[in-house]
């Protein structure tokens, strides 16, 4: 197949591309690596991921982390658990907190205000990028506020940026079954929209390997493009794949390792918007993570000092250290550098 890098990639041709041996895609995709980071670098970053709460009514079928509701197995964190872990944070030398948690009807907006705001008084060095786009509708809906106040008050209160999650797939045929409980695909749009309008920034991301066909990851990667074009404020794009176990679906086949180096070299193809693009080390181990690199991604994600949501399925997550990370990318022939929530570099490892 033909493909001129300088002309942007339409859906159609998309679907052509993943028809393509994983090798032509790869060559591809690291050609377009290569032009938006000219200088060998790939980053990670050092965060906590706090999840703060697994009490959910969203009853997503994908996971296997949420709680019903007067589950004895479920959980509030209080103000002090969480200040406890950001300090932590900081004192192994981390930049960014990433909160994440359930749609909770025991938790209003002021719980999440006076957290916020107790965490930037205590730490005011440390990024806040937290709660996805499900979150802040939920709460937008148990408020009765629009989107835009909820953020509003949010920011105000000291969040920095959102996370992608809770995209899994932005198609309504897919959602429609596989999170009917959540946020539709028009209202993950708004949230983004409107965090970028407020002078936010945030990622994107993409859960896939379970029920979706290449035409929804085409429909996916289609609709954060043209997000992007229209505000430029998404930072990253992270593809991820379905983990089971402990899940409705564990009925499915996991994706391979093929597909979702075809599918992370077709993201960096497709989104000539986007600077950086992310390798999953989380679900793919590190090795995967790191041929990822060759495959268009020019970051590796995270140190992790906590993870807790994949953890919950089957699959055991590692969690590298520091040293781990920079002889990882080292490994893969690249330079090793630490970067904040912003993908702004902190350290060059030489």
């Amino acid at each position: 197949m033909k493909v001129r890098l300088k002309d942007r990639i339409s859906p159609e041709k998309a679907l052509e591309l993943l028809n393509e041996d994983v090798t032509t895609l790869g060559f591809l995709a690291n050609e377009v690596r290569k032009k938006y980071h000219p200088e060998n670098i790939v980053t990670f970053v050092i965060d906590r991921n706090v999840n703060y709460t697994n009490f959910c009514v969203a009853g997503c079928k994908f996971c296997a982390f949420q709680r019903k509701l007067g589950s004895s197995e479920g959980y509030v964190l209080d103000k002090e658990q969480i200040l406890q872990k950001v300090e932590e944070l900081l004192q192994w030398g981390g930049t960014t907190l990433l909160m994440q948690g359930g749609l909770n009807p025991d938790l209003p907006l002021s719980y999440y205000e006076d957290l916020l705001s107790s965490i930037k008084e205590s730490f005011p060095q440390v990024q806040i990028h937290s709660f996805s786009a499900p979150e802040i509708v939920y709460l937008s809906k148990i408020e009765r506020l629009s989107i835009r106040e909820v953020l509003e008050r949010l920011k105000k209160a000291g969040l920095d940026s959102l996370p992608g999650g809770g995209a899994e797939i932005l198609s309504k045929e897919v959602r429609s079954f596989l999170s009917p409980g959540k946020c539709t695909v028009e209202e993950w749009e708004a949230v983004h929209r409107t965090a970028h309008e407020l002078g936010m920034t945030s990622t994107a991301t993409m859960m896939f390997g379970h029920v979706e066909r290449p035409e929804h990851i085409v429909e996916h990667l289609e609709r954060i493009r043209r997000i992007q074009d229209d505000t430029g404020g998404f930072t990253a794009f992270i593809p991820w794949t379905f983990k089971k176990g402990k899940t409705q679906l564990d009925y499915l086949e996991e994706a391979p390792s093929i597909y979702y180096l075809k599918v992370l070299a077709l993201s960096r193809i497709y989104l000539d918007n986007f600077k950086n693009i992310q390798s999953s080390h989380v679900t793919q181990t590190m090795n995967i993570g790191v041929l990822g690199l060759h495959f268009g991604a020019n970051d590796l994600g995270s140190v992790m000092i906590e993870e807790n949501v994949i953890s919950s399925t089957d699959y055991r997550v590692f969690i590298p250290k520091v040293e781990d990370m920079v002889e990882a990318i080292r490994s893969a022939g690249f330079i090793p550098a630490q970067r904040d929530t912003y993908y702004k570099i902190v350290r060059v490892f030489g």
